[in-house]
């Protein structure tokens, strides 16, 4: 009788040169060689940290944040990102590709549908929160996201966030891009902004005074 072959023998094995996943090619521009630097924990602390109690933040980042809804207070880390609030500056000022801030809002509050130039990186760290957009379509769709949950927004997107949960939560955003941009905002927005008295001037939030 012939000897019956094993199952392991009779599954095609695939060679090592196709089962390996290969990386994408990228062109990238040379770069310079890395130096070693050392640093003295006092500039660390000085120019590198962000201790949280010590935050600056801001109610009035945007300029959707005293339309309905769209309340919430911004505390920046890592460079200024897209912030339109003049006076607020980070502890950490070297934003070299990327920018790190936190959001607070309370129950049904965030930001409502906006543009970046640039990636938007969300991770709510209390709480539920729901980041939505809106396609050129009319239709909207969410993702609800729990506390370490992390979504990449791609740039053009239409979107905005709220927070879902009980009490206050909170986010941290992350946007890239030494220089990110601006916010590009719906010409609705920045109608119903100007009537709650507030405008843009060179991409900062300017009150005006009602005649």
């Amino acid at each position: 009788m012939p000897t019956p072959k094993s199952a392991s023998s009779s599954i095609p094995r695939k060679s090592a040169s196709i089962a390996k996943l290969k990386r994408p090619t990228v062109k990238r521009p040379p770069r310079a060689g890395v130096k070693r630097v050392d640093v003295a924990p006092e500039f660390m602390e000085r120019e590198r940290v962000g201790r949280y109690k010590k935050l600056r933040s801001s109610a009035k980042a945007f300029i959707d944040t005293k339309l309905p809804n769209g309340e919430r207070e911004i505390l920046t880390v890592i460079g200024r990102g897209v912030i339109e609030d003049a006076e607020l500056a980070p502890p950490i000022k070297d934003n070299k590709d990327f920018n790190v801030a936190y959001v607070r809002a309370k129950h049904g509050c965030g930001a409502t549908l906006h543009i970046h130039e640039t990636n938007e990186v969300f991770v709510p760290l209390q709480g539920h929160w729901g980041v939505y957009w809106q396609n050129k379509n009319g239709a909207r769709h969410e993702v609800v996201l729990e506390p370490y949950d992390t979504i990449s927004v791609p740039i053009g997107v239409s979107r905005g966030f709220r927070y879902l949960g009980k009490g206050e939560g909170l986010m941290m955003a992350i946007v890239g891009g030494t220089d990110p941009g601006r916010v590009h905002w719906p010409k609705e927005t920045v109608d119903e902004a100007k009537k709650h008295g507030f405008v843009l001037r060179n991409g900062d939030l300017v009150e005006i005074k009602s005649k």
